[in-house]
């Protein structure tokens, strides 16, 4: 019998060899377990790992709280083995993922239209009917228009157009942006800025016998300040010779053939559109299937649009398909106006005539203001 050198009996124990072994062993497991984590693991492994967003495959318990703070996944492609799966070609690089709708607002869906700078602008004049312009071609689904007057040509212009755009609505590539200030038509600087803004601009003026005009102007003014003169008053610096006093706003801005002159240096007459207060009482739709032509957009707007409203003295807008009573103009539009002596109207009507002939030459049209 054979003893060790300590004296114990038999061959030593390969403990050493058994736990390298082991360690050997162990490392391989290690290592394969961590490859197949890395590459055939589903989303919501290489969610975790490789921090890509969570995902839910589809309802589980607490599945309300989850959805609150997950994506849904996106439907699975079908599988080489299904049918009517396409084979991709040998080499052919894997595909890219789907492109995926923009953010950009709630619904996924993109915003509707940009705030783009007017393309077409009624400029004019003050109680002449803008306002029923302004509603009636609103109507029209190729036109967006602001409701309020922005005044940005004489009060805001030191604003800048960056201010001016983001008032505006939003409007498709297909919709023209309108806006209203009858202030524009007599502003000395307004034709120059809004040439400076686009040349292109299409131009609307809406014109009223100038004598009916002042009045109703100062009947407007008088609701606000009951203290004011008498029209008579205002009107004249002498009334016994005659002499009208074209410096007082009311009558200035009647003077129709100065103020176009201002315009018409830097606009040509076909880029801007005269519209006759007086017909858009009378005949609506006429005037405003002129008013489309011009815009360059499809006559939609017709007579079944309208119902004469014989209280306030003008038309109102329906729907044709709506049962609902049609929608008039504010209290502000349709006052009585002040009774004024007859001979005051006559010397009116005298003053403004060189003025109205002139203003029918220039434009090309009588507007049978005498």
């Amino acid at each position: 019998m054979a003893y060790s050198v300590l004296g114990r009996a038999g061959p030593p124990q390969p403990r050493r060899a058994r736990r390298l072994l082991f360690a050997f062993t162990l490392s391989l497991s290690c290592t394969y377990l961590c490859y197949s984590l890395l590459c055939c693991c589903d989303d919501l492994g290489r969610s975790r790992l490789l921090g890509a967003p969570r995902c839910l495959r589809g309802p589980s318990a607490g599945g309300q709280k989850l959805l609150q703070k997950s994506r849904p996944c996106d439907p699975p492609g079908p599988t080489p083995s299904e049918p009517g799966a396409p084979s991709a070609p040998a080499g052919a690089a894997a595909a890219a993922p789907a492109p995926r709708l923009s953010s950009s607002n709630h619904s996924g869906s993109p915003k509707l239209g940009t705030k783009r700078l007017p393309q077409a602008l009624i400029v004019g004049v003050k109680k002449g009917g803008t306002r029923a312009v302004l509603e009636f071609i609103r109507v029209h689904p190729d036109v967006r228009a602001l409701g309020t007057e922005p005044h940005f040509f004489d009060r805001n212009y030191g604003r800048g157009l960056d201010w001016y755009r983001s008032l505006m609505p939003r409007t498709l590539e297909s919709q023209i942006t309108l806006e209203k200030t009858p202030s524009y038509f007599v502003t000395q600087e307004a034709p120059r800025r809004i040439f400076n803004m686009s040349r292109d601009t299409k131009l609307i003026v809406v014109v009223r016998n100038p004598v009916t005009r002042a009045i109703s102007d100062y009947t407007q003014t008088l609701s606000k300040k009951p203290d004011i003169p008498t029209f008579e008053g205002l009107s004249f610096r002498n009334r016994t010779l005659g002499l009208v006093d074209a410096s007082w706003n009311a009558i200035r801005i009647g003077m129709y053939a100065l103020h176009l002159e201002s315009w018409l240096r830097y606009f040509p007459l076909a880029q801007i559109h005269f519209v006759s207060g007086e017909r858009l009482i009378t005949d609506p739709a006429g005037e405003m299937a002129r008013v489309q032509d011009f815009l360059g957009i499809k006559r939609l707007i017709t007579d079944k649009h309208f119902y004469f409203n014989k209280t306030k003295g003008f038309p109102c807008l329906k729907k044709p398909e709506s049962s609902l009573l049609p929608r008039c103009l504010g209290k502000s539009k349709g006052r009585t106006h002040v009774q004024i002596d007859p001979e005051v109207i006559d010397q009116l009507r005298e003053f403004y005539r060189p003025y109205n002939i002139k203003f029918y030459e220039t434009v090309g049209q009588d507007f049978r203001w005498e």
